[in-house]
């Protein structure tokens, strides 16, 4: 959900974003290809199936638990950190609870 500086026709509306990650494995299970995937300090499974070209080390971008598309490291490190300046990631990858 985009809060600070949102434009006024977003106020109040829920947005899903895409958020980059780094993919730390691949595993092919025939019907489909799933990743471990690195957001910050938050590991998730994604879905690879929409970029198949994606390899461990590259940067993806994950919508709703599928790779949507593979970018350079320096636009996935700079997208996070605009994320994290608009305080979209909170929602988006919610801090895990303290066991």
């Amino acid at each position: 959900m985009l809060r600070k500086g949102a434009p006024r026709a977003y106020e109040g509306a829920d947005v899903c974003l895409a958020i980059p990650g780094k993919v730390l494995s691949s595993d092919d299970l025939g019907f489909a290809r799933l990743a471990r995937v690195q957001f910050g300090g938050t590991v998730r499974q994604v879905r690879l199936d929409f970029v198949p070209e994606a390899a461990v080390g590259d940067y993806v971008m994950v919508h709703v638990g599928f790779a949507i598309s593979k970018i350079d490291e320096q636009e996935a490190h700079r997208t996070y950190q605009l994320l994290a300046e608009m305080d979209a990631l909170e929602d988006e990858l919610p801090s895990p609870d303290p066991a």
